[in-house]
């Protein structure tokens, strides 16, 4: 038709890697849900859950968000099944700390490929598949990392 349709990343957005992925994959906006609910911010409660703590979290889809106006197709049968889950992530703090961190790998990355812009990042940037022993090869390896090396420099 000739009109341009945007790509949406509707869901699946758990680290910030994900992010530059979906970009690059020419995604022009995504649903982050899971990545906000992990902020103070977010409306629900945080728990203790065997000493780590956490956030709630239920997706559009969940039958505790209970949208299935949004799947019903009419007809005398309702939906029968859940697209969301009901569950918990990892509690991440401040959402200015974190957003301000994951718009910095963003532009590493972005950096890395050598874009200035998304539309640039979609063109030049390449997928690869790696091997899991890739994975551990190309970080570091055959050492032992200090828990808290910025503590041992003076200040």
């Amino acid at each position: 038709t000739g009109i341009y349709v945007p790509i949406c990343s509707d869901g699946g957005i758990v680290y910030d890697y994900h992010m530059t992925l979906a970009l690059a994959m020419g995604a022009d906006f995504m649903m982050l849900g899971r990545y906000f609910a992990r902020f103070d911010e977010s409306p629900t409660n945080k728990v203790n859950i065997n000493g780590t703590y956490m956030k709630e979290y239920w997706g559009e889809g969940s039958a505790r968000a209970r949208n299935w106006q949004r799947y019903d197709l009419g007809g005398d049968k309702k939906l029968s099944f859940e697209e969301g889950v009901d569950s918990y992530v990892p509690y991440a703090g401040s959402l200015k700390d974190n957003v301000n961190l994951t718009i910095s790998k963003i532009r590493s990355t972005m950096c890395n490929c050598g874009a200035l812009t998304i539309p640039e990042l979609q063109k030049k940037a390449k997928l690869t598949l790696v091997s899991a022993t890739s994975l551990v090869e190309g970080g570091a390896h055959d050492v032992l990392l200090k828990e808290n090396t910025s503590s041992n420099y003076p200040k």
